[in-house]
């Protein structure tokens, strides 16, 4: 049976309960990942994955016939799966360890720096943190700068 690596249930005082009245979406995905500077769509096996300087930071990834075999008798998390990179595993666990609710790995991601996302469940704040976390560890530090003063003073 599969190991997920999914969070105890989030701390309602930390994460507290929001109604979602429409799912985040791929194309939601490729909406967010459009505002970040100088990102490329492309495709990983026949599904979207989003790059910044060739270094891919975001892209679709579905449950492969193995993958869903190793969840066992536990139902896979259903709907559309994102993967995102993270800074490192130390950052991976303090994802993991967040709480946030749609955030999970499972052991084919073991010892890579990245985070799966259910659409289906994540808060489209939370999606958009987690989409712009992944482009600052991908991005080459001047660009992430520039990035971040722009945010700071726009005009």
């Amino acid at each position: 049976m599969l190991q997920t690596t999914v969070p105890p249930a989030p701390d309602p005082s930390r994460h507290p309960q929001k109604v979602i009245p429409v799912a985040p979406t791929v194309d939601d995905v490729r909406s967010l990942a459009s505002t970040l500077p100088d990102v490329v769509e492309g495709t990983y096996r026949g599904h979207p994955k989003w790059s910044v300087l060739n270094a891919a930071f975001a892209w679709e990834r579905p449950f492969t016939q193995a993958d869903i075999r190793r969840f066992g008798d536990e139902t896979p998390p259903s709907g559309p799966i994102l993967a995102v990179r993270v800074e490192d595993l130390d950052e991976k666990d303090a994802v993991l360890a967040s709480g946030v609710p749609g955030l999970f790995s499972t052991p084919h991601f073991d010892g890579h720096p990245s985070v799966l996302i259910q659409l289906e469940t994540i808060d489209p704040d939370d999606l958009r943190v987690a989409l712009e976390d992944a482009w600052f560890a991908c991005a080459p530090a001047d660009l992430a700068e520039e990035f971040q003063t722009r945010r700071r003073d726009p005009g």
